[in-house]
């Protein structure tokens, strides 16, 4: 999947759009007429919360059914956490790399509608493939892709390359 940079909330604001409620001004986003949202992700404390509202404003915008919102914004919720926790850039990397540095934001995030559904994507500058891990009662993480897993109607990822990976996950509405 290719991403693309989201206007910024001036740029919106300007052209007379205006950013769902609780959008911050560390995200971006881009209104979704057509089926189509993104969203620039910043790597501060609140950004998975944010992600959350975004997605839940976006398909309610879509008219989506509350289950499969529900579903979509806790499988956005754990691609985002992935993305900032294990797909960031080497830091050693942002200090001495200036193409790495001109990076507008750490991850974004893109829902496309689709005739019975969403598909989820989040990208980010990490190289490394997720990995879906065993199981563990007493592990404290490692549960986030068992849960897009078993809440997905497929989930997968681009293969990873110099300028990141995009991974995601499409919900089905259900009947």
């Amino acid at each position: 999947m290719t991403t693309h940079p989201a206007q910024s909330e001036r740029e919106a604001l300007r052209e007379g759009g205006r950013p769902p409620a609780g959008i911050g001004r560390d995200t971006s986003w881009m209104p979704a007429p057509n089926g189509f949202a993104a969203c620039a992700l910043s790597n501060s404390a609140c950004t998975v919360a944010e992600a959350r509202r975004f997605t839940r404003t976006t398909l309610k915008g879509w008219q989506m059914c509350p289950l499969l919102a529900d579903n979509a914004v806790l499988i956005v919720s754990e691609l985002v956490t992935n993305a900032l926790r294990h797909g960031a850039a080497d830091p050693f990397e942002l200090i001495f790399n200036s193409r790495v540095n001109a990076r507008f934001c750490p991850a974004w995030l893109a829902l496309t509608r689709q005739e019975r559904g969403v598909l989820c994507a989040v990208s980010d500058g990490g190289t490394g493939a997720p990995e879906l891990r065993p199981a563990d009662a007493l592990a404290e993480s490692g549960r986030g892709l068992r849960l897009v897993d078993e809440l997905s109607d497929s989930w997968g990822w681009t293969p990873p390359d110099q300028s990141g990976k995009t991974v995601w996950a499409t919900v089905v509405a259900r009947g």
